[in-house]
């Protein structure tokens, strides 16, 4: 089998599987704190797969961009995990999982810092998670032929559904206090 072969394949591999658990871990989160779903507030099991999907993300997300510097033909450099938009091979695809990256690693740094930082603060960067989504979501959409699968897609859409509903409802019904 052809090398390159093998690796698009384990980008694609681990990029689907990451993007399901950061899925996860987003729906849970909202899901936990949405004043309509206040019985959730309390549902350990719901905490601990919001907790545990990102060390599922680890693995595939470093796992995802490091076959990813070794394709030849997406050619990315180590500075374009960190700086988005400046590769050449799809530049908006590939730019916004370089965004969403930096997005989802600045939110699980804060949040293994939360008791060192102000509440308020943490809030708000813990919130550009959905910002990371919709960032993840193009660039899934964009970033290859994977989106057009029905598992694939179902995921995705009913993902961003049930995000949009939540936030919907926390926007008018309110959040659950701390």
């Amino acid at each position: 089998m052809d090398p390159q072969l093998v690796v698009w394949i384990v980008a694609r591999a681990t990029g689907v599987a990451a993007y399901i658990a950061l899925c996860l871990s987003i729906l849970s989160g909202i899901a936990l704190r949405t004043s309509v779903l206040d019985f959730l507030a309390t549902n350990r099991a719901l905490r601990s797969l919001h907790d545990f999907m990102i060390w599922v993300w680890i693995p595939l997300g470093v796992a995802h961009a490091a076959t990813l510097l070794l394709d030849k033909t997406a050619q990315i450099a180590p500075s374009d995990l960190i700086v988005p938009f400046r590769v050449s091979y799809a530049p908006v695809a590939i730019g916004l999982g370089t965004l969403s990256l930096d997005i989802v690693v600045l939110v699980t740094v804060t949040s293994w810092l939360r008791r060192r930082m102000d509440d308020r603060l943490w809030r708000w960067v813990h919130r550009s998670s959905y910002v990371a989504f919709v960032t993840l979501f193009f660039h899934a959409l964009l970033s290859g032929t994977d989106f057009s699968s029905p598992l694939i897609s179902a995921i995705s859409w009913s993902t961003a559904l049930g995000i949009g509903l939540l936030a919907t409802s926390r926007i008018v019904f309110g959040r659950l206090p701390e």
